[in-house]
């Protein structure tokens, strides 16, 4: 004989889990070590994404014309040869 609270137990259990459980992160890096510069873009008083996509501050600042956003040089940025799976390798003396 099946409870007749069971399915319904079973359902406030699924959805409890599912509110308690911690979200995904919807990207793992801000900043693209590839390009130079990157575009702020605000969308609130604390809401805000970035786009690292510019090579140059004069493309990033086209961009940005007229909207609420500003250009910041990407602190992660790796050189002309990031993204590239290039490494350079260096001298250990012995």
């Amino acid at each position: 004989m099946k409870l007749p609270h069971a399915s319904a137990t079973a359902i406030a259990l699924t959805v409890l889990a599912a509110t308690i459980a911690p979200p995904s992160s919807a990207r793992a890096q801000t900043y693209d070590p590839s390009y130079p510069v990157c575009l702020q873009v605000y969308q609130g008083f604390v809401d805000y994404y970035f786009e690292c996509h510019y090579r140059t501050m004069a493309q990033c600042q086209a961009s940005a014309s007229g909207r609420s956003a500003q250009c910041v040089v990407n602190p992660y940025y790796g050189g002309p040869n990031a993204g590239r799976g290039k490494r350079q390798r260096r001298y250990q003396p012995y």
